[in-house]
């Protein structure tokens, strides 16, 4: 059993890796919707797409993504998508909680193919809104976990004596 949970961690760990790469070479605009697909496969908007856009284009007030926790639009998730090679500082986010601000929300994640400098993730920690951030890393594990961008090729069952059965 040990030889199978240590080559399925190899496995999965060269699959993590192979979708960073994939995720720095896709269009901005892909990455985005990924992002959305994501969250919603995730269960924000109750996993339904009618209740998710990528919004992200020039003029888009920092935000790339919209989520409606609820059918009215009464709880509202936005989102921003950096597919950075560098890590994101304070300052990009202090901008993307500008744009919370003009949206009059508090409710914001922030995700990208990097990390987060230790300063943004200070700064996350003290901001009045809630600010969830998402590294590359996180993401790809997410990614795995709610089957985006990924299938399964083969399910393996291990089996082992019922002892319960077995008992007179």
């Amino acid at each position: 059993e040990e030889i199978i949970d240590g080559a399925f961690s190899e496995i999965n760990s060269s699959l993590e890796s192979d979708l960073i790469s994939r995720l720095s070479t896709i269009d901005p605009s892909y990455f985005e919707q990924l992002i959305v697909d994501v969250l919603l496969a995730m269960g924000y908007g109750g996993g339904l797409s009618s209740l998710a856009q990528k919004v992200g284009k020039s003029g888009d007030g920092g935000i790339d993504g919209i989520i409606n926790e609820d059918p009215l639009g009464l709880e509202v998730v936005y989102m921003q998508a950096k597919r950075y090679s560098s890590n994101v500082g304070e300052p990009e986010l202090r901008n993307f909680v500008g744009s919370l601000d003009d949206k009059r929300t508090n409710k914001g994640v922030f995700v990208t193919t990097s990390d987060f400098t230790s300063s943004a993730m200070s700064y996350s920690e003290r901001s009045t809104k809630r600010l969830i951030l998402i590294n590359g890393s996180q993401l790809v594990k997410y990614m795995i976990e709610y089957g985006v961008g990924v299938r399964t090729t083969k399910k393996i069952s291990i089996k082992k004596i019922d002892e319960q059965y077995f008992e007179e």
